[in-house]
């Protein structure tokens, strides 16, 4: 994983260049800062964002993980949860040993792309009901 500036997502593929662009539900992964630090308190030594394999965390507040529920980043990149991400084994040979049960419920989330756009850090990142609260 690498911190990147922005990104480009398009719609129903992901992130250009993400091993998981062009799936068909896993197009995003979605992680909170605020998660992670629960994390870090629970396992007792740092969690960095870059190594949880997630592709975008925000700064603060709790991801939200109802299959449905939608998120606008920015002014137009539309996500739609899929699913939770559960942590995979992985995270114990980089992070290191018992980092997967300390990011259990903490992993944040996976979305599927609605509407595409380039994603910045310190975009605004707010959950929207519906399609009609969508601006544009």
């Amino acid at each position: 994983m690498q911190a990147k500036g922005r990104v480009e997502v398009e719609t129903g593929k992901g992130i250009v260049g993400d091993r998981y662009h062009g799936t068909r539900h896993r197009h995003v992964t979605l992680q909170s800062r605020s998660s992670l630090d629960e994390a870090q308190a629970s396992y007792g030594a740092p969690v960095s964002s870059e190594l949880t394999r997630r592709n975008l965390t925000i700064s603060h507040g709790v991801v939200t993980r109802t299959p449905g529920d939608r998120l606008l980043i920015g002014e137009s990149v539309l996500l739609e949860v899929v699913r939770v991400a559960a942590p995979c084994k992985l995270l114990d040979d980089t992070i290191g040993a018992g980092a997967q049960e300390a990011l259990r419920r903490r992993a944040g989330t996976v979305f599927r792309v609605l509407e595409g756009g380039t994603v910045r850090v310190g975009d605004t990142v707010r959950e929207v009901s519906s399609p009609a609260q969508h601006p544009g």
